[in-house]
């Protein structure tokens, strides 16, 4: 597949690149949850914590304040049927008094019932709390993350009845949030060549029924939408390569990057050009524009694991000495265009999410400084949340993989640029994820690979944490089967 210079988003569905968006593109390899491709992953110590998290308020006050509400509210309907019962044989001239006072009880119980529900709310785990962005409530906080399937066999970028089966199944399992994997904004921007995509409109009915089927169960649909750049092109289980880049014959395509130099041992990429670039902003908004049409809730900009916008971010990769480049201004704004763009094309109300790579690993290169100055940035761009990872963008690093090992990111990014972000990284038991909340690490977790293995976590961490079967996020036909 040729990619031609300096076109932009034509009116019949062709790419930046100028190649048809009807065909089927090309190779890749890599799930955009967790991507360490290229990377030496050992078991050290787990990254320090820079500081002290920020601590979430506790519910202390509303349970107390709850519990006044509901004494008072007795107190009053207690008054109200005395002084009712005593109006049964008092001159009419009193009725109009006992029927104050009757309305008096009747308003106080309902706001007995109020607390009530405030109190129930205080009662549960934290993971079990909603949480509101803009217009969209989540009925909890344990997410679901995007993680490639590599699945979309015919190779149009459209999802299948298995991509239906994943997600239904884990928004039946009780997530909250569940977030559709990395989706390309153009033919050339999967990591694989069974990458799904949003590059086109006929692409849109593919998606629909499964975000409705989502909905039905209770929780948010979101979609991550991503360009693989340097990364792209790669192969995967279903078409060999792994690890490899995909060549032309066998399906795969020229990739591109800020620079020309290759990840790890990958083909060299193409730098873009500024055109190019501009026409890729444009690309992303208008997979958005059909991410809305698809009936997607809350949209999730890829910026993280070292694909395209990562790779602008991060020193080590991005050389350039134009507008798009050198300091630090010029990395990032590539990324803050898309975010402009696509905020332009969503709904007002509509929650927009950025997920980064917090550190690269790399000395001298991105690093939780940079990622709490971009976030910083990003909220006055109209970015409601940050989604807090770390690594895949420079090749040969060590990574110190252990349980929460990405979570003192998280913590610092939601203290320091004082913006709601996730968790994520080996975050694999209920009381695990519960403490990361309690102690004010993130406003919600995402449990990636273990949601592969058990679809139903969340229901079982309910059980875990003690949560009633009747307040756990059971679907109505599974309550018989409750723990």
């Amino acid at each position: 597949m040729n990619i031609v210079e300096g076109e932009t988003m034509a009116d019949d569905n062709t790419t930046a690149y100028g190649s048809a968006a009807d065909e089927a593109p090309a190779s890749v390899e890599g799930p955009s949850g967790f991507d360490f491709r290229g990377l030496d992953v050992s078991n050290t110590t787990a990254a320090p914590d820079s500081g002290k998290p920020g601590k979430t308020k506790t519910s202390g006050k509303d349970a107390k304040d709850t519990k006044d509400a509901k004494g008072k509210a007795d107190k009053d309907a207690k008054g109200a049927k005395t002084k009712a019962d005593k109006g049964k044989d008092a001159k009419s001239t009193k009725s109009k008094t006992a029927t104050k006072v009757a309305a008096k009880a009747s308003s106080g119980t309902a706001g007995a019932d109020a607390a009530s529900n405030g109190d129930d709310l205080a009662s549960l785990p934290l993971l079990f709390h909603p949480i509101t962005l803009r217009g969209l409530t989540v009925r909890n906080r344990i997410w679901l993350p995007p993680m490639d399937t590599y699945s979309a066999f015919a190779q149009d970028g459209r999802p299948t009845p298995f991509h239906y089966q994943h997600y239904v199944s884990r928004a039946m399992g009780g997530f909250g949030l569940v977030i559709a994997e990395a989706t390309a904004v153009a033919p050339e921007g999967r990591i694989s060549p069974h990458d799904v995509g949003l590059w086109a409109d006929w692409q849109i009915d593919s998606w629909r029924w499964i975000v409705d089927a989502i909905k039905e169960t209770g929780a948010a649909a979101a979609i991550q939408l991503n360009h693989a750049g340097r990364k792209g092109s790669t192969g995967c289980f279903g078409l060999g390569y792994e690890h490899q880049t995909v060549p032309e014959e066998a399906g795969g395509w020229q990739t591109v990057a800020p620079t020309t130099a290759p990840f790890g041992g990958y083909a060299a990429p193409r730098a873009l050009s500024v055109d190019e670039i501009h026409g890729l902003v444009g690309a992303f908004a208008a997979a958005a524009g059909r991410a809305v049409a698809a009936g997607f809730q809350a949209i999730e900009i890829h910026a993280a694991h070292g694909y395209l916008i990562s790779q602008f971010l991060d020193p080590l990769v991005n050389t350039r000495e134009d507008e798009y480049g050198g300091g630090f201004e010029g990395r990032i704004r590539f990324l803050l265009e898309v975010a402009d763009a696509i905020r332009g094309a969503i709904p007002d109300d509509m929650p927009l999410l950025v997920r980064v790579s917090a550190t690269d690993w790399a000395a001298g290169g991105w690093d939780l400084d940079q990622t709490v100055a971009l976030a910083q940035i990003l909220k006055l761009h109209g970015v409601d949340l940050v989604d807090v990872s770390t690594g895949g963008i420079v090749a040969g690093v060590t990574v110190p993989v252990k349980a929460d090992y990405q979570v003192p990111f998280s913590a610092q990014v939601r203290k320091r640029a004082d913006v709601p972000v996730t968790a994520v990284g080996l975050i694999t038991k209920p009381k695990q994820a519960e403490k990361v909340l309690a102690k004010g690490r993130a406003d919600a977790v995402e449990i990636g690979r273990a949601a592969l293995r058990d679809p139903y976590w969340p229901l079982r961490a309910a059980d875990k944490l003690g949560v009633p079967a009747e307040k756990a996020p059971y679907p109505q036909q599974y309550v018989r089967g409750a723990y």
